[in-house]
């Protein structure tokens, strides 16, 4: 080779290293658990994960960057969770995003915390998870206390119920907040516990609670259960079939698609719950986002964990794009600096003194296992 090319040859090399290196994806771990208990949620929050960075890499990316999600089943198992997030790690991803439980979130980003990479939860909602877990950490969804105190207030000023069972799953943080905020909020308005009973993950048969219930005196005028998807549907049926009609309330952990399907049409009625708003929401961020989903899975999107994790990619990518790259420090800074984000979820910011989003709560009702929107609560504070 003549000696004249060399220095053309080597600023060739240069260019096609240099094109590369601005095209290296900016690679997101997502952190779901799409088979086991918490598939119900988890599947649509990683579906709409996916469909978020077809839709940021269809645009070019973030400068010209594509986000690569870097996925991780993690079977409903907190053990499995702790150890995806550490293949994550390895894998060098600059930010980490997933799940609808409060149980694997902390499982999985204390490992992310340690190495200084945010990490976005999707849908877990214990509204002190930012100060247990510290700057890195950053949520989409509101927090267990809004979403208790919209359902409460529902029940109190809407269905006008005075008095209220409580039945809690003891083994999972996000159902003993939210009942603790349910109870403390109905009794503030006025109303009255006359029944407190509990049972665990894994529970099957409900007919003990059920007999209880049927027995409580003074009677109840509806009972509220704080329970994780894959007991929401089996708790509907069985107090239905047991013959008792009053209103059965709950949080985000019914937004499943288990409330219709397990019980059927005949049986899921008179169910109340609180979860993130999209369903029934009018603005074409939204309308868009139910068409692409439908277009991209062949179904309506199932819930709102859906959206959720729709907006945490949107919300990793917008962080990027305000940084100017992907390193994880800036990210970090970019994403606490974020204010006025429009998700299709709502407004994300991270003002509030606690890290966790002023967001609206919308409150659903089924019957005849249909899903429709009865009000949209907005937190005061």
């Amino acid at each position: 080779m003549p000696i004249a090319r060399i220095p053309l040859l080597a600023c060739a090399l240069c260019l096609i290293a240099h094109c590369a290196a601005a095209a290296a994806p900016i690679k997101v771990a997502a952190l779901y658990n799409t088979t086991g208990g918490m598939s119900s949620i988890d599947t649509p929050g990683l579906r709409g994960a996916k469909l978020a960075a077809k839709h940021m890499n269809a645009q070019g990316g973030v400068g010209g960057r594509p986000i690569e999600l870097v996925v991780f089943d993690t079977a409903s198992d907190p053990q499995a969770a702790a150890a995806a997030a550490g293949k994550a790690l390895d894998a060098g991803v600059a930010a980490g995003i997933g799940y609808g439980d409060t149980n694997f979130v902390l499982a999985a980003a204390p490992l992310f915390m340690e190495k200084g990479v945010p990490f976005i939860t999707s849908g877990a909602t214990l509204p002190d998870l930012p100060k247990r877990l510290g700057a890195n950490f950053f949520m989409v969804p509101f927090g267990d206390d809004d979403q208790a105190h919209a359902i409460a207030d529902y029940a109190r000023e809407d269905l006008g119920l005075k008095r209220v069972a409580v039945w809690t799953d003891m083994s999972m943080d996000f159902t003993t907040a939210l009942s603790r905020y349910f109870e403390k909020r109905f009794r503030a308005k006025g109303g009255e516990v006359v029944l407190t009973d509990e049972f665990k993950a894994g529970d099957r048969d409900f007919s003990a609670l059920v007999e209880r219930l049927q027995k409580a005196e003074p009677k109840p005028d509806a009972v509220f259960v704080a329970a994780v998807p894959d007991e929401a549907g089996v708790i509907v049926k069985q107090i239905r079939q047991a013959g008792l009609k009053l209103p059965i309330l709950s949080g985000d952990g019914f937004d499943t698609e288990l409330v219709a399907t397990v019980p059927g049409p005949d049986l899921a009625h008179g169910v109340y719950f609180s979860t993130h708003t999209f369903r029934g929401d009018a603005r074409p961020k939204v309308q868009q986002f139910i068409a692409d989903y439908r277009a991209e899975y062949g179904v309506a999107p199932e819930s709102a964990f859906a959206a959720l994790g729709y907006d945490a990619v949107m919300l990793v990518a917008d962080a990027c794009g305000r940084a100017g790259k992907g390193d994880t420090q800036t990210l970090r800074q970019a994403l606490r600096g974020t204010r006025h984000f429009e998700g299709v979820t709502g407004r994300i910011d991270y003002s509030r003194k606690s890290g966790v989003p002023k967001k609206a709560v919308s409150i659903i009702a089924v019957t005849g296992g249909a899903y429709t929107v009865k009000e949209v609560w907005r937190p005061g504070r």
